[in-house]
């Protein structure tokens, strides 16, 4: 079989046009990881971007990558046609069996609909939902991705589902669809945790309403004045946002908090060998690769009982489920981690062999 996945190459969208290896986002390339183990498969890896970049012609035996070059007019702007059209020249030249759009935000999924090809999606962020959680403004990045998501998705020929909660959100839209998680990188199940006698607390996601840390952080308050631990957070934040901006004045005024910033995958899998527990707060989330990590690497988790998290985590299993508007909620989801070793140890081996059996990228790619 010959499958083309259309995915986005971050250098495009750091502008690190100089660097010399593609890099994806962490579903994507675990999924990579998977298929380079069927050797019956045959993989194309198709990006576009707005200039030249040197490329390995091939990432694994089966697997080869193609780099399109797209002038800058051909995005956005113009409704992704530079894309489309860079995009079906280069599969009219590989033929394959089928096209798989990874994420409805870009250009990966308008790509894989005007393929000419059998194609399907996958939504790994719902789009729609996003955009009205964080309130986004008319003709704002958000907004315009919410409606490429609806226009997409009843022109595929099947979503690919990371949860139910997305099948759901689909259901009336989608001609097809299928409910497969993501894959975890195959290294987070080999880390070797050394948990610190400081506890830290990591959460892990960009500084948004969506994301919700200033209500964890009030959360907290309360627990901070009669334990000792401290928390970690990691994401992309700005300082021109109003809600970015009301997160650092609650940092500076705690010395229980820190901001680490963005964290490469090497980073954040050092902060998980000593982590004493990983804490997601989301107001909406679909399958939070953060928490699939932790769970892989053995970190204790808890989250928000929202979206499609509680189908990630069994409640009192493999992990700990709170309301994340509910302060008191939140504040007991952590103190239990904190406070109950016992519990913590045995919440975190039960999530690392489920994931083990759920998330590792060989049994992903097979059911792809």
């Amino acid at each position: 079989m010959v499958i083309v996945q259309l995915t986005t190459d971050n250098r495009q969208d750091a502008r690190q046009y100089d660097r010399d290896a593609p890099a994806f986002g962490t579903a994507p390339e675990a999924l990579l990881q998977g298929f380079a183990a069927l050797p019956d498969v045959r993989v194309h890896v198709v990006s576009c971007a707005q200039q030249p970049m040197r490329s390995p012609e091939k990432l694994a035996p089966n697997i080869w990558f193609h780099s399109l070059t797209v002038a800058k007019r051909g995005w956005l702007r113009t409704g992704y046609q530079g894309c489309i059209r860079a995009v079906r020249r280069k599969l009219r030249e590989l033929q394959p069996d089928i096209v798989h759009g990874q994420g409805t935000e870009r250009d990966c999924a308008i790509s894989a609909v005007f393929s000419g090809f059998p194609n399907v999606l996958t939504i790994h962020g719902n789009m729609k939902l996003i955009a009205e959680v964080n309130r986004a403004r008319a003709f704002s990045y958000q907004w315009l991705a919410a409606r490429l998501e609806r226009f997409t998705i009843p022109r595929a020929g099947g979503v690919v589902c990371i949860t139910g909660y997305t099948q759901r959100a689909v259901a009336g839209l989608a001609r097809r669809t299928w409910v497969v998680p993501n894959a975890v990188d195959a290294s987070f199940f080999e880390i070797a945790r050394q948990p610190a006698e400081a506890k830290t607390i990591l959460c892990v996601g960009n500084i948004t309403v969506r994301k919700n840390q200033n209500c964890f952080i009030k959360a907290l308050d309360s627990l901070a004045a009669r334990s000792r631990f401290d928390v970690l957070f990691l994401g992309a934040a700005s300082e021109k946002d109003e809600y970015a901006r009301k997160f650092f004045e609650l940092v500076k005024t705690r010395p229980w908090c820190r901001f680490g910033g963005m964290a490469s995958r090497e980073q954040l899998k050092d902060h998980l060998v000593s982590a004493a527990a990983v804490v997601l707060p989301s107001l909406e989330d679909n399958c939070p690769m953060v928490v699939l990590e932790a769970m892989a690497a053995g970190v204790p988790v808890a989250a928000a009982r929202v979206g499609g998290v509680p189908e990630l985590i069994a409640e009192g299993e493999t992990g700990l489920l709170f309301d994340p508007i509910n302060p008191a909620q939140i504040a007991e989801a952590v103190e239990k981690i904190l406070q109950g070793p016992a519990q913590s140890t045995r919440l975190a081996a039960a999530a690392r062999e489920a994931a083990c059996a759920r998330f590792h990228p060989a049994q992903i790619a097979r059911r792809h």
